[in-house]
């Protein structure tokens, strides 16, 4: 799911609400804002066609 908040576009996951990675991050819970939701939309793309 794609959260916006007032510094970007999160992509956080249905279930748990945690944060599913981003441009800046090493670690899920350190992750910074994706500045497009284009750029949100194909990170959740990649993470649910790795997911199956």
């Amino acid at each position: 799911m794609i959260v916006k908040k007032k510094d970007g576009y999160y992509v956080l996951s249905k279930k748990t609400k945690r944060n599913l990675g981003g441009p800046a991050s090493t670690n899920a819970n350190l992750d910074g804002p994706y500045k497009t939701r284009d750029e949100a939309v194909k990170r959740l793309r990649q993470v649910e066609f790795f997911k199956h």
